[in-house]
């Protein structure tokens, strides 16, 4: 697939992101483990309770939602930013009563599982912020520049929680607000993801999900927003 025929516009972006949402939403909890099918999730999104999951994975499952209409929201009035406060602001709806704390970096250390790599400490995050801001405006491709956001703040952990979930949101929402489409990851490529992260983790190397993620990337979208 080749990105380099996608016609940047905003509004189209938005609107073909905005009838992925419940797909979108369906994805991501299951990558977490939350083991929701389409259908319920857009009957949940309707505002019924479906049964046979607990109150904790309706709540996750709806705070990506909200997540998402936020995004969306910000975008549309100018108040998406790369920034730390608008991350923070994001991460209070995405991981309410999910995380430890939400909206604000973590003040205490993490780890990642399956790998020896360690996460800077909670008192460096706020220069990590601003490294990764700085090496992503060096970044020419706005594709590799998204996903390099996403990866960074995945790696870097600011959070205690939901780090891979926000990351995905900031890089999406960089991409929609260039016009760009958005890139959902299949739970259905849940292996190979994880498998590749654990490597990034531990190498830091952006190249292999790089890679992987622009795969991801629909090739039905692509062609409508190539016309």
């Amino acid at each position: 697939m080749t990105i380099s025929v996608i016609k940047p516009n905003r509004d189209k972006a938005l609107f073909l992101a905005k009838k992925q949402l419940p797909a979108f939403v369906c994805d991501a909890v299951n990558l977490e483990g939350i083991h929701y099918t389409l259908p319920e999730v857009q009957t949940l999104l309707d505002g019924i309770t479906v049964g046979g999951h607990t109150l904790s994975d309706e709540k996750i499952t709806l705070n990506q939602a909200a997540a998402w209409r936020f995004l969306f929201s910000a975008i549309e009035s100018g108040q998406f930013a790369l920034s730390q406060p608008f991350a923070c602001q994001l991460h209070a709806i995405a991981a309410k009563e999910e995380s430890l704390t939400w909206g604000r970096f973590r003040d205490g250390g993490v780890s990642i599982v399956g790998t020896d790599y360690q996460p800077p400490a909670a008192g460096e995050l706020s220069h990590c912020w601003q490294t990764m801001e700085t090496a992503a405006s060096a970044i020419a491709k706005p594709y590799e520049r998204a996903i390099f956001i996403f990866l960074s703040m995945a790696r870097t952990q600011f959070f205690y929680d939901v780090n891979k979930r926000m990351g995905r949101f900031m890089m999406n929402g960089l991409l929609l607000d260039q016009g760009l489409p958005a890139i959902n990851l299949p739970a259905a490529r849940q292996l190979e993801f994880n498998e590749k992260m654990l490597r990034f983790y531990q190498s830091g190397d952006v190249s292999e999900m790089t890679g992987f993620i622009l795969t991801c990337l629909d090739s039905t979208t692509v062609a409508i927003m190539s016309e």
